[in-house]
């Protein structure tokens, strides 16, 4: 049955008011019970005769307690209603913050926060997790924000290029149609891969794929031998070392992130003379991928936000390979959803490291 088609029933606080007043009136009969056990069954039930005022008996005795028994358990029905109502209350107000403030969410405003004041309880340790799931929330719908405006403007941009191209051209039909072509051929190629790359980033975070074992090591080679080319030409060396480490997860998406790694160092080097070194191995039971290169000096403040979307190394400038901006974007949300992490450090020389974490795969 749908939520929004619940039948009504009865209120926590009406529950827990009947059961207090319930508990009073079994403890109440209890004790009347023992006072009937204990106490007037021995008590004979003929007439005492003897010198003296008169003795009564237990039907005098009956007679006397059963109408003072019966307003006592009266008493308790309405102490129990009433005392169970306000002590329900005051332990229920915590419940109604809350709920107050997931009604508030649903309704969209993720700045609220519960912050229930007092030592731990069960209701505190509720509240505080629900605090907790507010700020990752709203950090999330923030970082989609954000990625949904740059990804806007870096799809608009080549659109707008191309727009240009066009319009010289209408206006200019005696131009060279040659160049033309090629710079057209070269904004849609960066709008294709700049598609592919946000394929790919959700692809990732929706974690829809097969895992199998994979060698990082392996993975490492591949990449370096692909790229190799490409670091020759821009005066790189480049070196590959260490153990087999491996973990399961998608061997395409993990060769992925180890290419971008890769590029990524080949790209933000030294003009010339730089190096690039990528180095695999298992750390307490972690699969570590390392790549290190040379470089400038990094402000640690922006190798902070170098994983954000569209954000590049020398403060969102371009150049003729500096990708889509999202290389290592990419990195991270394949290393997430491999249940692994990515760590990010200026060298003290110049230059980045990065360290990928997977979990190591179980020892065969």
């Amino acid at each position: 049955m749908p939520r929004t088609t619940r039948l009504p029933g009865l209120s926590v606080r009406l529950k827990l008011t009947l059961s207090y007043a319930a508990f009073l009136m079994v403890a109440g009969g209890l004790l009347l019970a023992v006072v009937w056990v204990f106490l007037l069954r021995y008590v004979p039930d003929q007439q005492i005769l003897g010198p003296g005022p008169h003795t009564p008996n237990r039907s005098d005795l009956q007679r006397a307690f059963t109408p003072r028994a019966l307003q006592a358990m009266a008493a308790l029905l309405v102490f129990g209603l009433v005392g169970g109502w306000v002590l329900a209350g005051r332990m229920l107000a915590p419940l109604s913050r809350i709920t107050a403030a997931a009604r508030r969410v649903a309704a969209g405003s993720l700045s609220h926060r519960i912050q229930l004041d007092g030592r731990r309880d069960e209701f505190r340790e509720l509240a505080d997790a629900f605090d907790t799931m507010l700020d990752q929330l709203e950090a999330h719908v923030e970082e989609q924000k954000r990625f949904a405006a740059n990804a806007s403007h870096e799809l608009r941009t080549p659109l707008a290029i191309t727009q240009a191209l066009l319009d010289v051209a209408r206006r200019d039909p005696e131009r060279d149609p040659a160049e033309l072509v090629e710079r057209l051929h070269e904004v849609n190629t960066r709008a294709i891969d700049l598609t592919e790359a946000l394929l790919l980033l959700s692809r990732a975070e929706r974690r829809s794929f097969t895992r199998e074992s994979v060698d990082l090591s392996l993975l490492a080679e591949e990449a370096v031998e692909t790229l190799l080319p490409y670091a020759e030409q821009r005066g790189l060396a480049i070196e590959v070392s260490g153990d087999a480490a491996v973990t399961t997860g998608s061997h395409a998406l993990l060769l992925q992130m180890t290419t971008n790694l890769v590029h990524n160092a080949i790209v933000h080097n030294l003009p010339s003379a730089g190096s690039v070194h990528v180095t695999t191995g298992i750390d307490h039971a972690e699969a570590v991928l390392t790549v290190e290169n040379s470089g400038s000096h990094l402000d640690p403040g922006l190798v902070a936000t170098l994983t954000e979307p569209f954000q590049r190394g020398n403060e969102r400038t371009r150049s003729d390979h500096a990708g889509v901006g999202l290389g290592l974007a990419i990195v991270k949300s394949i290393a997430e959803a491999h249940d692994g992490s990515l760590v990010l450090a200026p060298r003290s020389e110049g230059g980045l490291r990065v360290d990928v974490r997977l979990p190591a795969a179980p020892r065969q």
